[in-house]
């Protein structure tokens, strides 16, 4: 697995990548392939494929002392161009 961060750009237009997991660090649980990008789909261009990955998070990690369990796991799927490598903890 690889500790990766999502990207906490906020821009404008169709976004399919979660606010609340923007600039949160998770670990990569696997490749599912490459999808096209949904982001272009949504304005009828081609959407180049780009990898989809399967990320997990830890509740913990992403809502702190509010976390019930912190240590439970939320998985979401992310596009590989919302993903940067992040530190070792």
């Amino acid at each position: 697995m690889q500790r990766v961060r999502v990207r906490a750009d906020m821009p404008p237009g169709h976004v399919r990548t979660p606010t609340y997991l923007r600039g949160k660090t998770g670990l990569t649980e696997r490749v599912l392939g490459p999808f096209p990008n949904p982001e272009e789909l949504a304005y009828r261009h081609k959407g180049a494929a780009l990898p989809l990955h399967r990320v997990r998070f830890r509740m913990g990690d992403l809502w702190g002392d509010a976390a019930e369990t912190p240590d439970d796991t939320l998985e979401a799927e992310i596009y590989a161009h919302w993903l940067e490598l992040a530190d070792a903890p």
